[in-house]
């Protein structure tokens, strides 16, 4: 199935939607290993994500690898025209009933090479919430297209995840805000969202009495055709531990692993947005 039009407004909008990718069990799977990583968080933890919710990288759980290298995600972004993709890293992301909106952000953090406002994508976000989201449980809202056209907010953004953000500690700031150009993007369980990883998004607040849990994947298309310093910059971001995967998996992974032994130098980590030339 070729999903050439999501493709297209995943490229000029920033943000996609598909129907339907996981099915009852594999959901089932990842609610009961999102638990059980949930209840094993301090008091510390919750309170130092309380805008994001849980940060849980998903190492740490066989279950999120085997999503990772799920037969589901390669058809999914082989139907969208995604070629040589590679895996970088993840998160279980859960906000609790009653918790504050999450801030404005992007996650791309090579600003600093001209690779970087180019409208091809060098980094895309697949979300999997596990139960339906609307406006009241906290859904994802994005602003389209400032994933390559410079946005007031971008003037305005504090440093993503910082302790003052991911605290919530004033919620009067720009970062909390409903925007004009702000759209709410709800799905249904199983669904998945995909984004450029430049898109300005946000969650709204949790105002329901039921946690509200997505599983954040990020890939990168076409590695091979970056930048080597881009490359080196993603290579870097892998840090799988060492463990006992099954041998399908293995080999789904090592697939996956953005491998760089290029000569130039990686790129350092630089969230900050420049003024394109």
């Amino acid at each position: 199935m070729k999903l050439s039009a999501k493709r297209d407004q995943l490229l000029t909008e920033g943000f996609c939607t598909v129907p339907g990718v996981l099915g009852p069990d594999m959901l089932e799977t990842l609610r009961a290993a999102s638990q059980s990583l949930i209840d094993g968080m301090t008091d510390e933890q919750r309170d130092r994500n309380r805008s994001t919710g849980s940060m849980i990288i998903t190492w740490r759980h066989d279950a999120f690898v085997e999503l990772i290298a799920s037969p589901e995600i390669e058809h999914l972004l082989g139907d969208l025209g995604f070629a040589d993709c590679r895996f970088s890293s993840g998160y279980v992301i859960s906000k609790p009933a009653g918790s504050p909106p999450l801030f404005w952000h992007h996650d791309w953090g090579a600003w600093n090479h001209p690779f970087s406002y180019e409208p091809v994508p060098g980094q895309i976000f697949l979300m999997f919430y596990l139960i339906d989201t609307n406006r009241e449980n906290g859904c994802l809202r994005v602003i389209p297209r400032s994933h390559i056209e410079e946005n007031p907010l971008h003037a305005v953004l504090r440093d993503a995840h910082s302790d003052e953000l991911s605290r919530a500690a004033d919620l009067s700031w720009d970062e909390f805000q409903e925007r004009p150009d702000d759209v709410d993007v709800p799905v249904k369980a199983g669904d998945a969202v995909l984004g450029d990883s430049r898109l300005l998004h946000s969650t709204h607040a949790n105002d329901s009495e039921e946690r509200r849990t997505v599983i954040t994947l990020w890939f990168h298309p076409d590695f091979e055709a970056m930048p080597g310093p881009i490359r080196g910059f993603i290579a870097n971001m892998y840090n799988p531990p060492h463990t006992n995967w099954q041998e399908p998996v293995r080999r789904r992974m090592a697939k996956i692993a953005p491998c760089y032994n290029g000569t130039e130098p990686a790129l350092e980590f630089s969230r900050e947005r420049l003024t394109r030339r």
